[in-house]
């Protein structure tokens, strides 16, 4: 069962034009999560489309995604769930792409999906490593790096806890996530 979504706050004309932090944050690179098993694995989607901003630069008359937006869709994708297996008790932020090869681009009509694993997971920091395949075949792999970091090292917060939930909602993370023993995640009441 899909929980019900938020919705975008009224407008009101008496206040400043600025939009809440959740709408600012606006380059999302996976749509939502199909498998999520705590502190172990993960499968995360990303529908290519025409309709995306980026499409019309990259380049004009061959749309492609560029293998560095596809970087992007594996950190998000691996930093969540890198971020959920310590509790969302530190900031999660890539801090180098280890490797990464990739074997062709993907173009619009591709669904991209990140498989993403923890290698190594210590206070300081942890390794991962992602695949993305278009149908059965291998696009990318990487191995990536997370720091993590404590609140005021320097790092700007980019979601307040309830905006953050509200995005892990709408990827379904609570609808299909399993902790190791097979037991549904217990969402978090921040």
């Amino acid at each position: 069962m899909l929980r019900s979504r938020n919705t975008i706050p009224e407008h009101d004309p008496g206040k400043t034009a600025s939009l809440p932090t959740f709408l600012t944050m606006r380059w999302f690179w996976i749509d939502r999560f199909d498998e999520f098993v705590r502190g172990r694995h993960a499968t995360a989607v990303k529908n290519v489309s025409l309709a995306e901003e980026h499409m019309h630069d990259h380049f004009p008359g061959a749309a492609l995604m560029p293998n560095s937006l596809i970087v992007e869709g594996m950190a998000q994708t691996a930093g969540l769930l890198v971020a959920d297996a310590i509790e969302y008790n530190r900031r999660v932020v890539l801090a180098k792409v280890a490797q990464a090869e990739f074997q062709f681009d993907a173009v619009p009509g591709d669904s991209i999906r990140f498989r993403a694993e923890i290698l190594d997971l210590k206070p300081a920091g942890s390794l991962t490593k992602v695949t993305s395949t278009v149908g059965e075949r291998v696009q990318g792999q990487a191995e990536l790096f997370f720091a993590h970091l404590e609140p005021g090292e320097g790092v700007p917060k980019l979601f307040e806890p309830h905006e953050l939930l509200r995005w892990l909602d709408q990827m379904h993370i609570y609808d299909i996530g399993r902790d190791v023993a097979g037991n549904p995640l217990v969402r978090p009441e921040w």
